[in-house]
């Protein structure tokens, strides 16, 4: 990997970084901000082009390129942080629930869900 493509040391850093900036844009110009464009149509374009990057991941996937994966998977990931920041949610509250899911098995996970 290059300097470029290598994945950052510290990835909630990382996560935590572009959502700073992406809340920056809340406020910024949508002449000149994607982000801003986005915030200024609404919650409903931002979930509308999070089911499009969803859509274009899993055709992605099951072309079966690598590259191609990694390409809709990063956009969907930043569509989803766009997304969370809509709601005043950050990454660190995500990766907490992760965190909070650790050494649970899916079923165990899901039965804790229907529980409630």
């Amino acid at each position: 990997m290059n300097a470029k493509t290598a994945a950052p040391a510290d990835a909630a850093e990382f996560l935590e970084r572009l959502a700073a900036v992406i809340e920056s844009r809340k406020q910024a110009d949508p002449s000149i901000s994607y982000v801003a464009k986005l915030f200024a149509k609404g919650e409903d374009a931002v979930l509308k082009k999070v089911g499009e990057e969803a859509t274009e991941f899993v055709l992605a996937a099951k072309g079966g390129q690598r590259g191609q994966i990694v390409y809709e998977a990063a956009d969907l990931w930043f569509h989803t942080i766009v997304a969370l920041a809509v709601h005043d949610i950050h990454p660190h509250e995500v990766l907490a629930e992760l965190a909070r899911r650790e050494g649970l098995s899916g079923l165990e996970e899901f039965a804790s869900r229907t529980r409630t």
